[in-house]
């Protein structure tokens, strides 16, 4: 009989500590994610240093693209929305199109004046914006992937039992580019 109590107690010992580890996993990769997307914003909110620049360089070639300027405005309010806290995919969906919007006219602003494209403001400040283009893309993709690990660990068996009794978490939304998705012709079946 003791034996049998002895054993009923390791079992016991033994899963309260698999349940414990799994429960602070969930909120471990959950705490990520939230890190991972403070990553986004902060990016995101690193161009809104560089749109003044942007914006006087716009001022002073008194571009015949009026609309760029008001472009410039309306992308550093959006900048300035983006919610730090709470992961909004929909609106870094709309910044991230507005910015790629933004570089594709600068470039064609820059094609109509030589004197812009030569100035060394003008290529320090692209070449910033580019790196910074480059560090969102790169900001989103660890956002990704700690939401995949983050909805994998919560959906798995027997974690699910974990989650639905203990931690309570949701499935988190990955970031995709919609524009860019819509440019392909096959659709995956999942």
């Amino acid at each position: 009989m003791p034996t049998v109590i002895i054993a009923l107690i390791i079992i016991a010992v033994v899963l309260g500590i698999y349940i414990i580890k799994t429960h602070n996993t969930i909120i471990a990769i959950y705490n990520a994610c939230q890190r991972a997307w403070a990553d986004v914003i902060a990016q995101e909110l690193q161009k809104n240093r560089l749109l003044p620049t942007l914006e006087k360089m716009v001022t002073e070639y008194k571009l015949h693209e009026s609309s760029l300027l008001t472009h410039i405005t309306e992308l550093r309010s959006s900048l300035k929305s983006l919610q730090r806290n709470a992961p909004n995919i929909d609106q870094l969906q709309a910044v991230n199109q507005d910015s790629k919007a933004l570089l594709s006219s600068l470039n064609m602003v820059a094609e109509n004046y030589p004197d812009l494209k030569a100035s060394e403001i003008y290529q320090s400040f692209m070449r910033e914006l580019s790196e910074l283009e480059g560090n969102i893309n790169a900001s989103i993709r660890i956002y990704n992937g700690n939401v995949e690990k983050f909805n994998t660990m919560i959906e798995v068996f027997p974690n699910v039992y974990v989650n639905n009794l203990l931690t309570h978490k949701q499935r988190l939304d990955p970031f995709n580019d919609l524009t860019a998705e819509s440019a392909f012709k096959y659709k995956p079946n999942f």
